[in-house]
């Protein structure tokens, strides 16, 4: 199982929630997204997903009342179905308020305290599309294929196809980098957002 253990302050918003799980998960917010809370959704209205009747930068997570044990859903890349006419999400995330605790002033919020396994990468279609894919970049044709290119002195690889393989060495590798996450955090709480992600909100 994959998963992130993360504390966050009361007055963190519905809008910083959707990017702390992103920056926690390794993605891009490249994708439309919702959260699910007691039966209704918010999230960041962009083009061609949901128009939200609440701000997402409003809505605080205080505002919900939790209690210990209490669930919700956050669902991430999905789009309509053109043979069935309805929405198809890729990734389901179940969100778990673990414990709630007095906020400690020398702490900085947010913070991944942990976690396990990285995350597939964002766009490949899901846990299906995940499996899949994962088949077509075998660890050890991967490796090969540098290999190869050592051996021949033939680099000749444009820098999508180099990510590409540099991801799925990382899947294959699967160690989660909590330092790296919390240093993602604090860029992001410093305000350094536009650096981070790719946006194309609706305000």
């Amino acid at each position: 199982m994959i998963w992130r253990r993360i504390l966050v302050s009361s007055d963190t918003t519905i809008e910083d929630l959707h990017y702390i799980i992103q920056l926690a998960m390794g993605w891009s917010n490249i994708h439309l997204h919702h959260f699910i809370i007691y039966g209704k959704q918010y999230g960041i209205t962009q083009p061609g997903g949901t128009v939200f009747s609440d701000r997402a930068s409003e809505v605080k997570l205080a505002s919900f009342g939790w209690r210990i044990k209490e669930k919700f859903l956050y669902e991430y890349d999905f789009s309509i179905c053109p043979s069935m006419g309805t929405w198809r999400y890729w990734w389901r995330h179940q969100i778990r308020v673990e414990a709630i605790l007095a906020q400690n002033p020398k702490q900085i919020y947010p913070v991944c305290i942990a976690g396990k396994k990285v995350c597939p990468p964002e766009n490949c279609g899901g846990p299906w599309g995940f499996m899949k894919t994962k088949e077509e970049f075998f660890i050890f044709d991967v490796l090969e294929r540098f290999a190869s290119m050592v051996r021949n002195g033939n680099f000749d690889m444009d820098r999508e196809e180099a990510a590409c393989m540099l991801t799925w060495l990382l899947v294959y590798q699967n160690r989660f980098d909590r330092h790296k996450v919390n240093q993602l955090l604090q860029q992001y709480t410093t305000g350094d957002r536009e650096s981070l992600f790719f946006e194309q909100e609706i305000e």
